[in-house]
């Protein structure tokens, strides 16, 4: 007998400011908001935050009375303490459901078609949010549905109703029709701002709107996505759950700068650190790379400023995910579009063309010509040992004990973003650990 499917998703409330109020308890009652790279706008708010008006991508300046007014705290975003305990409640989903799709830092949705047969579907739920506030801290949500839109749905309610306990049940038909009559057309998973719009003026206002539309009708006038979405509205499962993550197209680091950088020594410790950060990227995906991307810009906010920005790509002699290679192919690619005079606000590098670890047809003229391609020396045949090397490094890095980087990412750093607020890594440095008088 075929067993219907059934996708319970998992969310964690505020993930970022839960991470960092799990720490503080003293902050327990009190608005609390996460800042963006530079400590720039809002990224996440406290429920108390919220209560106060604090709208989610705010400057910072612009909120200054109220944070005074009301205390509000701010952190800093600590990407190190977020992934940490992300990877933790992940695993912990992971022991709880047989099947777990992570579909972001604090989202999952796990297959639980055959939990009915064993406990409610509420019950289960409830075990999950327990579970998972007890082993780790972190309050979570849990819709569930037969499909995965509905399933978004039903965590929407569970987060928008505290009737609800933090579990919702949308498998009833009925129950699927009342909810989505009360929620607008745009809070359905998929539906941007523009697409919205461009429903509202056809009058589907509602998701029920939406889910009453011909399926049809709406791939001829729209697209393909928005089929499968009414679809999914009404029931029909269209996505599957994807255990294992489709591997990436590309993989991009870049940060604005905390204080703009005027010297190309500088820039270069900027793009060094970015093409090491993007090779270690590279290697947790378990590929190599071909192709390198360097790009620099002014702030275009700056209108009183000369304004500047570049970039330049070029490709390895072969692929690589060691971080020599990358670094010095990304430092001949910088010294093509620096231009003196320019106060940059942001520099970045992007890695492409990936290949599978030993699946590549190399150059038939490279090895005719000794290790040369359209002029550039064919470092690469020379990294002895270099997966071997890199893995160390990266233990080493992802451990909490100790930080390897190449001398070419600088030591005092005056570019890096501006963290004033960042707290400690409770999680992954052992000087940080809370300790306990």
């Amino acid at each position: 007998m075929t067993v219907s499917p059934v996708f319970a998703l998992v969310d964690c409330n505020n993930f970022y400011v839960s991470c960092e109020k799990l720490f503080r308890p003293d902050l327990k009652n009190t608005p609390v908001v996460v800042l963006s790279n530079n400590d720039g706008c809002v990224v996440a708010r406290s429920s108390e935050a919220k209560a106060l008006g604090i709208r989610m991508g705010v400057p910072v300046f612009k909120i200054q009375r109220e944070m005074r007014q009301h205390g509000i705290v701010p952190f800093s975003s600590n990407y190190a303490l977020y992934a940490d305990l992300s990877s933790r409640v992940m695993n912990t989903l992971e022991s709880l459901a047989p099947r777990v799709e992570v579909y972001s830092i604090d989202e999952a949705f796990l297959d639980i078609s055959g939990v009915a047969s064993a406990v409610s579907r509420v019950e289960f739920g409830q075990q999950v949010r327990q579970v998972i506030g007890n082993w780790i801290g972190i309050t979570v949500c849990v819709g569930i549905a037969p499909t995965k839109t509905l399933a978004k749905l039903a965590n929407h309610g569970a987060k928008s109703y505290p009737a609800t306990g933090g579990v919702v049940d949308l498998t009833s038909p009925d129950r699927q029709r009342r909810l989505l009559a009360l929620l607008p057309v745009g809070e359905v998973w998929g539906i941007g701002r523009r697409l919205s719009a461009r429903l509202q003026s056809i009058g589907i206002e509602t998701a029920l709107d939406l889910a009453n539309a011909d399926p049809k009708s709406m791939r001829n006038q729209f697209s393909v996505v928005v089929e499968r979405t009414v679809r999914e509205l009404n029931g029909e499962s269209c996505l599957e759950l994807e255990e294992i993550a489709p591997t990436k197209k590309q993989i991009l680091s870049s940060r604005s700068f905390g204080e703009k950088v005027t010297r190309l020594s500088h820039m270069r410790e900027a793009i060094c650190e970015h093409a090491a950060r993007a090779g270690e990227k590279l290697r947790q995906e378990n590929q190599q790379a071909r192709q390198v991307t360097v790009l620099i810009r002014t702030s275009p906010f700056n209108a009183n400023e000369r304004q500047y920005a570049n970039s330049a790509t070029a490709a390895l002699p072969k692929p690589s995910s060691d971080t020599r290679d990358l670094t010095a192919l990304a430092m001949r690619l910088l010294k093509t579009i620096w231009r003196d005079g320019y106060r940059y606000a942001k520099g970045g590098v992007i890695l492409s063309d990936f290949h599978a670890p030993g699946i590549y047809q190399p150059d038939l003229f490279v090895g005719l010509s000794g290790g040369m391609s359209h002029g550039a020396p064919d470092r690469t045949s020379a990294r002895r040992n270099g997966d071997e090397l890199m893995a160390v490094i990266d233990r080493i890095n992802q451990s909490g004990k100790g930080h390897v980087f190449l001398a070419g990412q600088g030591f005092k750093r005056s570019w890096t973003m501006k963290r004033e607020h960042l707290s400690p890594a409770y999680t992954t440095c052992w000087d940080d650990i809370p300790k306990v008088r």
